[in-house]
């Protein structure tokens, strides 16, 4: 059997067990809690006495928060009660475990006209007081709570938690959800009507077509046959609906109320069916592969997807003309008159595009078919998106300053505003930026209204196109000549906006945003405060951007020392010419490598110049301490080839160490350096530096790279071995820095924590980097991090979840790995952990970081980290990681803060404080 039969057989059995783990079992005794609770609220509902006479008093906030008038009725029973959603086609998916009940609300309950001003939405909540007052007298139920439809603040419905509780299904809930089923016309609602009379415009009513959308809605809810009948009897179109909310709910940036849901899946699926998509002889997983590529690729997104009609001709042309032009995506139901997708926003449907697109490429190139990426791997917004910010919106009244509900809810109006802010503040800038605020999603009750839901910030993810463009600090807008264009640019601005002549001698509009070098991830957060402040007149206090919150850990003095990287590579250049230029020297110098970690930007603190560590001594007048002490720099330097070096280790040794002193005399005869020699290497001063020399046996190269014997190479001086090891990672790691800048200042955020906790003995600094370099060259199922808080937390959730025991880390820098390689590392992987010690621990690395310079992981984490060790790294990564997510959330609270002091260092109670030892 080959590998890829192999690969194949095993993500089946993994899809199975996940399908064991997350189906739920309508055994007898979940059928009897779902029926008892059902039960339960029949009963509630029965004991209301017909006629009662319902008034605004129920909910009466709510009722002026939405603009209603004459919602007075008499309560009648409903017409219908039946279970819905999931439940009905037997596929709920833990966990989250809840089971829809539809009431049919009596047409008695309402006047013909009642689908004008939110008469209806008024009356459909004032229903569900009074159910709840019935149920909360109920002894077989828990506790009663208020939720909302999709994020729909106008559309409440119940959640029931039941008294008795099942261990199989811990938190089950009922949803009670009202139906309106041929309450009203549906031509009283079609798509370019006006029911909301207050929002005429002088002479012209505008279209309510959303708000037509949200009544129609629960008029066909009930509808749901023309669904379920392709689920009866089909086993792998049940398994594929499960797996793909498993997969839509580990991904927070679509599954919500502007994107996808349970339902929408399922009707997708459906559609596939009714059009032969899939087909019965399929597995749930090439179901699931042709679903995505469906959402990802398919051209018929762009017409509209439309149910055939039952027994009739098809959808008119004026219909579908109407859905196209009222919404950006539509699902049409079989009626034709209504869009099923009428929630989802064009830039949500961009989302799931783009969110299929990377899981299809998880499919494709990740190991066992992607399953740990497409399934296990949960993606949020703090670790999804380069950039996140909180916009604290509580007590403005400008969102809600024409009502909170006029076509659209105000809540969703003013996401759509600063989302058009921000893409024109940004501009080429983000690649995609999603704007929500959940904020219904809070304890809230209807009896507070309307005007409590702004206590949740407003939430806005977005990704970078490059970092070229993100930390650009010109902006060029139209030309002087285009005056229309100039003066909307400049009232965009304001002061921002500035007159400038360029240097191909145009003369056009511009932002400029001055920034130092180590500053210029900072660039995003200016112009984001100022076109929100601008616009919306918010004070920077109520704008969060998650992007220099961690700077304080790489900060000394009032700067970042990686600005003096520069002056670090221009007297390394320098050095290098020099050694060039020696002359008197039996072999010349070939190449001269800097190995220190200073030299590729991944130092956390690169060094100063010193004042005293120049060319030449001098006595000078010191206005300021300067420190006792200063950081060698590791340079190794390679010799022209020579037959004429001797066999013995020692005698290798001893050259290497004549050759060392005669190029620090060389030094400093011809530029007057000052040098410091020892057997094993010469230190140089200069420029502010010290560079220590170091040469590597150009013999024990060969041996290394393989052009004679192995047993010939095990021979090699230890000290060669480590220096070309050395060298082969910091060539690799400065190419990877070279293709992503964003890497250093992440790899600094892993050292300075990894520092913090004082696992800097156990974690070397080069693991750290591999570590890192692992997340940009298999950043699926992600794009690669463009920013070093969302790059640091990667870091953190790889270095907790990763399956260490089982599975080796393969860092493949620039693909050198042969498959015979990669096979090669998997046999030593195997062999380390088949060996036992005798306390029964496993012999090898408990950390297998394999390279192509270090196919056995000896270089880096052969001795360490142990198993012990690297328990307490997961631990305290797993911490970090939780209180990183949290803080991008939400305000610092208590001991949760970004720089957080303890007095115990490295201790189990400290593990809830990730960065309590980052301050300087």
């Amino acid at each position: 059997m080959d590998s890829d039969a192999i690969a194949k057989d095993s993500t089946e059995l993994k899809l199975t067990e996940l399908l064991k783990e997350v189906t739920v079992d309508h055994s007898h005794q979940f059928s009897k809690l779902v029926d008892d609770t059902v039960s339960a609220i029949k009963t509630s509902i029965d004991k209301i006495p017909n006629d009662f006479k319902v008034t605004a008093d129920l909910a009466s906030r709510f009722v002026t928060d939405i603009g209603a008038d004459k919602v007075e009725f008499k309560f009648k029973k409903p017409a219908f009660v039946k279970i819905g959603g999931s439940c009905s086609i037997q596929s709920l998916a833990k966990p989250e475990v809840n089971v829809d009940l539809i009431i049919r609300l009596p047409k008695e309950c309402f006047h013909e006209k009642d689908y004008l001003n939110y008469r209806y939405h008024a009356k459909r909540c004032l229903y569900l007081c009074l159910v709840k007052k019935y149920l909360e007298k109920s002894p077989s139920i828990d506790r009663v709570e208020w939720s909302t439809l999709q994020n729909e603040a106008r559309k409440p419905l119940l959640v029931v938690y039941p008294a008795a509780k099942l261990v199989e299904v811990p938190g089950f809930f009922v949803r009670i959800i009202p139906s309106a089923k041929a309450i009203f016309s549906t031509a009283k609602l079609n798509l370019k009507r006006n029911n909301i009379h207050n929002l005429s415009n002088g002479t012209s009513l505008q279209a309510t077509p959303k708000y037509n959308s949200s009544i129609l809605e629960d008029m066909f809810i009930e509808d749901a046959e023309f669904i379920n009948n392709y689920y009866l009897g089909w086993k792998e179109l049940k398994e594929a609906l499960i797996l793909l909310k498993v997969w839509a709910r580990q991904r927070s940036s679509i599954y919500v109320h502007d994107c996808l849901n349970g339902f929408l899946i399922s009707v997708i699926l459906a559609y596939l069916a009714s059009k032969q998509h899939i087909s019965n002889s399929m597995k749930a997983t090439e179901i699931i592969r042709i679903t995505l590529n469906f959402i990802a690729t398919s051209e018929l997104w762009s017409r509209g997807l439309y149910f055939p009609k039952e027994g009739q001709s098809n959808i008119t042309k004026e219909q579908r003309m109407q859905l196209k032009e009222s919404f950006p995506v539509v699902i049409c139901h079989p009626s034709g008159g209504f869009n099923l997708a009428f929630r989802m926003s064009r830039i949500g449907f961009t989302r799931l595009q783009n969110e299929a697109t990377l899981t299809l490429r998880c499919m494709e190139k990740c190991r066992d078919c992607g399953f740990e990426e497409v399934f296990m791997t949960k993606i949020d917004y703090a670790v999804k998106y380069d950039y996140c910010m909180r916009i604290n919106l509580k007590g403005k009244k400008e969102v809600f300053a024409s009502g909170f509900c006029l076509d659209d809810e105000c809540w969703r109006s003013y996401e759509d505003k600063i989302h058009g802010i921000l893409s024109k503040g940004l501009n080429d800038r983000a690649q995609f930026i999603q704007v929500t605020w959940r904020n219904t999603h809070c304890q809230w009750s209807v009896d507070d209204g309307l005007s409590v839901l702004d206590k949740v910030p407003l939430f806005v993810g977005f990704s970078v196109s490059s970092l070229e463009k993100a930390f650009r600090m010109v902006d060029i807008g139209p030309n002087a000549e285009s005056k229309e264009e100039a003066l909307e640019f400049r009232k965009f601005w304001g002061e921002k906006a500035d007159l400038r002549r360029f240097k191909d001698g145009r003369i056009a509009e511009s932002t400029v945003w001055e920034s130092e070098q180590w500053a210029r991830h900072l660039v995003l957060k200016r112009i984001i405060d100022h076109v929100l402040s601008r616009h919306l007149s918010l004070s920077k206090e109520n704008i969060v951007v998650v992007v220099d919150q961690l700077d304080f850990s790489l900060l000394h003095g009032a700067g970042d020392p990686i600005s003096y990287s520069g002056s670090l590579l221009g007297a390394f250049d320098v050095l290098s010419k020099r050694l060039r230029l020696i002359e008197d020297l039996p072999l010349k110098v070939s190449s001269v490598q800097p190995l220190d970690s200073a030299f590729r930007f991944t130092s956390v603190f690169p060094p100063e110049p010193h004042l005293l560590a120049n060319e030449k001594n001098e006595s000078l007048r010191l206005n300021k301490l300067v420190p006792s002490c200063i950081q060698p720099l590791e340079v190794m330097i390679q010799l022209e080839g020579s037959g004429n070096w001797p066999m013995d280790e020692i005698a290798i040794e001893k050259t290497k160490c004549s050759f060392l002193i005669q190029i620090g005399v060389s030094l400093q005869k011809m530029w007057g350096m000052t040098c410091t020699a020892t057997e094993d290497n010469v230190d140089v001063l200069m420029s502010g530096y010290l560079f220590r020399l170091k040469i590597l046996h150009e013999r024990g190269l060969s041996l290394l790279n393989k052009e004679i014997g192995s047993d010939q190479a095990k021979r090699i001086p230890s000290a060669d071995k480590k220096l070309f090891i050395h060298s082969q990672h910091a060539n690799m790691i400065n190419g990877l820095q070279s293709r992503y800048p964003i890497f250093g200042p992440v790899v600094r955020l892993a050292k300075r924590w990894a520092a913090s906790h004082l696992f800097s003995a156990c974690l070397l600094e080069e693991a750290v980097e591999l570590l890192v370099a692992y997340l940009f060259l298999n950043p699926l199922p992600y794009d690669v991090p463009c920013s070093r808080i969302t790059g640091f937390l990667r870091f953190l959730r790889l270095l907790s979840h990763y399956d260490w025991t089982f599975s080796p880390l393969v860092v493949d820098i620039n693909h050198d790995l042969s498959p015979s390689d990669e096979k090669e590392i998997n046999d030593n992987f195997l062999l380390k952990r088949k060996g036992q010690g005798e306390n029964g621990q496993s012999v090898g690395p408990a950390m297998f970081l394999a390279t192509v310079y270090d196919k056995e992981s000896e270089a880096w984490t052969g001795l360490s980290p142990s198993g012990m060790e690297l328990k307490r790294l997961v631990a305290y990564a797993r911490s970090s990681a939780n209180l990183l997510a949290k803080l991008t959330f939400q305000e610092e609270i208590g001991p949760y803060r970004w720089e957080e002091h303890m007095l115990q260092k490295d201790t189990p109670a400290s593990v809830s404080n990730p960065f309590c030892c980052l301050k300087i």
